[in-house]
This record gives structure tokens, C-alpha cells and sequence, in this order.
């Protein structure tokens, strides 16, 4: 007990001589409420996948596979300007009920399923943008084509960090297109709001790291000498120039790393799991190892505090790995490789009592059409209905909320539009998006502009 006061006595004087250089602004701040949440893993799905061929399972598709119908849909129509018949394809893949709450589950998902008692679906998802950049764009920031600061940064902005030794907000490989870096970016936002990027799509996730997090060349006490000089001339240099927003963001970004040269590592370090729990997502086996690792990395800093994090399931070229327009078969072999992965994080959250406080979002940027594009083996976009899935944080369990129409096309009943779900994410975490605002070029701003509704009838 001696040797843990004394710690909890160290780390006082050392934090106090950090704020001594410039105050912290990602220090906690109080909620605008009692939250249900304190955290978020979102993990995107990037391209749209059909939510047809996955929880939406629809009746008429194999009824009609085949015939002729005619769909005014955004896509067509922004191309066309007319609506256009096109040929019902039914899904390729079965579906049955699971768990105590009946959701039909297609055979795509067979280790989620096992979970969807612990799963809230919103069936009545609808969004702006018909193309991948726009609507990707729109999913991180609520805009699709202005610069805005993504959801991360407004929530870093609006209730600091958890931990003093980690970024509050990272991104798990990152894809660099659609968006790119602006969907992890600050924008107007100050600059100590910025995502943290750790890899990038693409690569193996065992690359994924984050850069210069040790010195081999130098001693700790030759390091410590360096950071206390370096403290010094930034600490002058703010008494010169106070006020200084990027100075302090550069400041605090110094401190942050110093910090981060102590803890990172381990957090980011896998080898130390168990066999059982590596099992459990899926690595070292072929097709889930990579984002198995994601996954897992996104547990280790959600468990020690990392506001929000973001893993991309996602690629870097100008398709997508979810954007099946002509090989709708491809759904099963990205399914695969994240199907188990996933369900092991819903396992393994919910084991060690995180999923209570925590709240996870599966989803794309927008849906697939219940039709055959071209006459084809695979389905266009639909930012007119689609789902995702929230799970623990305060949402029900075992909950379906809204539809789409028979053909699983339009959202028609209870609808949720990506602003409205931007507000309810944000509500869960404490946060009222008409309040959390910033000031920027004379006028306020928000994460949901002049729009939004938190859905709370998906709220325990």
C-alpha cells in the first residue's frame, strides 16, 4: 500500500510538471449528461456491404429472383435521370433465425450469429452520396464534400481522454482513399483533435504500428535529458506566443509521445495474449489472422482507455473490398475473413465486462441494391437502405429497429439517417449534438449541421 501511494504521489508532481509546460485540453471533461458508453470501436466495413445477402433477409427476392421491376433508386436516377426496370436477384446465400430474439442470420455470418442477443440492428439505415468517397466522407464527418472534423475528433473535443498515455482517438489501418486522412482529421478542430493512424489498409497487420515509439541509440537517462531541454525552450516559447493553438497542439503532441515511449508499446505488443484468446480471433489461421490482429489491437486500447477507435476493414484501390458490383461471391470470402474475428471481440468484451460501457458499431457507408446491376452477378450501391449493428453501451440487446421495403430497397419504417445516428451515438457517450459545437469562420458548427434525431427507442 506504501509502494502504491507513493506511485499514485509520483504521477501527481509528474502531471503537474507536464501542465507547468502548456494545460492539456485532452484531459476529461464532464459529459452533458450521464452517459451510457464511454467508448466507441467502430468497425467499418469499407464499400457497402448488401445488407440483403446478410441480416435483411427479404422473401420476395427469391420469390421474384428473375423477373423484371422497376426501381427509383438515387443511383439510376442521378445517371439516368429515369427509372429503370432491372432484374430482382435473389441472395446466393440462406438464411435462418438465431438466438432467442429469432434475427435472421444469413450463412455469410455463422459466428456473429451466435451472438445476436447481444446485437441491436438498425434495418432503416439511410444516407447521402451515391458514390464511395462521398458517402464514406459523409460516415466520418456528416459532410460529403466540405472539410469537417470526423466523428473521433468531435467526440475527443467533447469529452477529452481516458488515458494520459495513449491517443484518444486511433484508427486501426486506415484506408488512403475515399477520404483518406479526412476521415480520421481534426479539420477546424484544434490540432491535438487529429486521429492517430496505426498501419494503413493494405498492409499485413502485423506492420501496424505506431513509428519511433523507441530509441535503441540513445540511454533513458539520456532521453529524459533531451525531453527536459526540449520541455524547457516549448514552455518559453508558449510564454512568447500564448495562445498559440498549434503551438500548444505540437506541445502537447511532445508530451503525448513522451508518454507514449512508456506504454504504447506493451498495448500495441499481441505476443503476451493467449493461445485461447488468439483462437478466439481468428489468428494464425488463414483468412483471419490479419484482422484478427485489428480486432484484438482494438480491445487492448479500448481496455486501456482509447476514447475512440476505428478498424477498417478496407484496401487501398479504386474498388473497395466490399464493392461487389459484377461478384457478388466475393461477399463470402470478406465474410470469412471477418466473420470470427469479430464475434471473438463481441466474446471477448463482453467477458471481461467492457461490453457494458462500450459501444460497438458494424456497418458500411451504404448498402447494395436488391437487384442484379447490368444484368449482372452483382448489386450497385444503395444509400437508400441498408443496416448496421450497435452492440453493449446501452442499447437493447437482441433488438430490431426499423425496416426496408419488401425488396429491401428503401428504408421505410423508422427510418435512421447517418446524421440521426451520429446524434444517438453521440447521445449514448453523454453528448448533445445540438450543443457540441465549435466555433469556425463566424459561425458554429456541428457533427450533424442543422440536422439529426437521437433514435432513443434503441436505448435500454
Amino acid at each position: 500500500m506504501g509502494c502504491g501511494f507513493g506511485y499514485l504521489a509520483a504521477k501527481c508532481l509528474v502531471q503537474s510538471e507536464a501542465k507547468a509546460a502548456v494545460a492539456n485540453p485532452l484531459l476529461p471533461k464532464p459529459p452533458h449528461f450521464a452517459p451510457r458508453a464511454k467508448r466507441v470501436i467502430f468497425i467499418f466495413m469499407q464499400g457497402g456491404p448488401s445488407h440483403v445477402d446478410t441480416f435483411d433477409y427479404k422473401t420476395r427476392l427469391a420469390k421474384d429472383d428473375g423477373k423484371l421491376h422497376e426501381f427509383d433508386d438515387a443511383r439510376t436516377l442521378a445517371k439516368t435521370r429515369q427509372i429503370t426496370s432491372h432484374r430482382v436477384f435473389k441472395s446466393p446465400w440462406s438464411f435462418r433465425q438465431y438466438g432467442q430474439c429469432g434475427q435472421h442470420v444469413s450463412e455469410l455470418f455463422p459466428h456473429i450469429a451466435e451472438h445476436v442477443d447481444d446485437l441491436c440492428f438498425l434495418k432503416g439505415m439511410h444516407t447521402n452520396g451515391v458514390a464511395h468517397g462521398p458517402s464514406t466522407l459523409f460516415l466520418h464527418t456528416g459532410s460529403i464534400n466540405l472539410i469537417r472534423p470526423s466523428f473521433g475528433s468531435w467526440l475527443l473535443y467533447g469529452l477529452g481522454s481516458e488515458n494520459d498515455n495513449l491517443p484518444g482517438f486511433v484508427s486501426i489501418q486506415p484506408s488512403l482513399g475515399n477520404g483518406g486522412p479526412r476521415n480520421y482529421s481534426n479539420a477546424f478542430l484544434p490540432a491535438v483533435y487529429q486521429g492517430t493512424p496505426v498501419g494503413r489498409a493494405g498492409l499485413p497487420a502485423t506492420t501496424a504500428k505506431i513509428e519511433n515509439l523507441t530509441n535503441s541509440m540513445l540511454s533513458p537517462t539520456t532521453q529524459r535529458e533531451h525531453f527536459e531541454l526540449l520541455r524547457a525552450m516549448n514552455a518559453e516559447q508558449l510564454r512568447q506566443r500564448p495562445g498559440d493553438q498549434e503551438l500548444e497542439a505540437v506541445i502537447n503532441s511532445y508530451e503525448l509521445a513522451w508518454r507514449m515511449q512508456q506504454h504504447a508499446p506493451e498495448v500495441l505488443d499481441l505476443s503476451n495474449e493467449s493461445a485461447h484468446v488468439r483462437q478466439l480471433y481468428g489468428i494464425d489461421e488463414k483468412g483471419t489472422d490479419d484482422f484478427g490482429r485489428q480486432c484484438l489491437m482494438a480491445r487492448r486500447l479500448a481496455e486501456a482507455g482509447v476514447r475512440y477507435i476505428q478498424v477498417t476493414y478496407g484496401d487501398n484501390s479504386n474498388n473497395p473490398r466490399w464493392d461487389q458490383h459484377s461478384n457478388l461471391p466475393m461477399h463470402a470470402t470478406h465474410a470469412f475473413n471477418t466473420d470470427k474475428p469479430i464475434a471473438g471481440l463481441l466474446a471477448d468484451l463482453k467477458q471481461r465486462g467492457l461490453l457494458e460501457d462500450t459501444l460497438v458499431w458494424w456497418g458500411g457507408e451504404f448498402g447494395r441494391t436488391p437487384y442484379a446491376q447490368s444484368n449482372g452477378t452483382g448489386r450497385d450501391h444503395n444509400p437508400d437502405g441498408f443496416s448496421v449493428f450497435l452492440a453493449g453501451g446501452g442499447v437493447k440487446p437482441g433488438f430490431s429497429y426499423g425496416s426496408t421495403d419488401e425488396f429491401g430497397h428503401h428504408a421505410i419504417e423508422d427510418k435512421v439517417h447517418m446524421h440521426d445516428l451520429h446524434a444517438t451515438i453521440l447521445h449514448l457517450l453523454g453528448l448533445d449534438h445540438e450543443r457540441l459545437t465549435f466555433r469556425h469562420a463566424g459561425r458554429d458548427f456541428r457533427l450533424t449541421d442543422v440536422h439529426g434525431r437521437v433514435v432513443d427507442g434503441i436505448f435500454r
